[in-house]
């Protein structure tokens, strides 16, 4: 499988304020296998302080496997804040890793 089979680049729209509209831009941009820290991810849009906003956005995501939230995490690595449950990440993650890194399992 190819880094391609996990990357969607679809003409969508999802109602949303600017912020949310600039945050799921910004994940369309993680790499499948990637992650992204929200500390970073709202240092990256500009606003270290965002931190709760860029978590926000990633709740009202509501094409979760289009617009990829499950790739941002918390800032020491931990699995933290998504609304499919923590175990539907992981698993995402895990896919992800063993597809396209050889990787069994990231989180062991």
């Amino acid at each position: 499988m190819t880094e391609s089979y996990f990357q969607f680049k679809l003409p969508i729209k999802q109602a949303g304020t600017t912020f949310q509209q600039q945050v799921w831009k910004a994940l369309q941009d993680i790499g499948p296998g990637k992650t992204i820290s929200y500390l970073k991810l709202s240092k990256q849009l500009g606003n270290a302080k965002a931190i709760r906003a860029v978590g926000t956005a990633n709740g009202k995501n509501n094409i979760a496997i289009i617009v990829p939230c499950h790739r941002v995490i918390g800032s020491n690595g931990s699995l933290v804040g998504y609304s499919g449950e923590l175990w539907r990440k992981q698993w995402l993650l895990q896919h992800e890793a063993k597809y396209l890194q050889g990787v069994q399992s990231l989180f062991s």
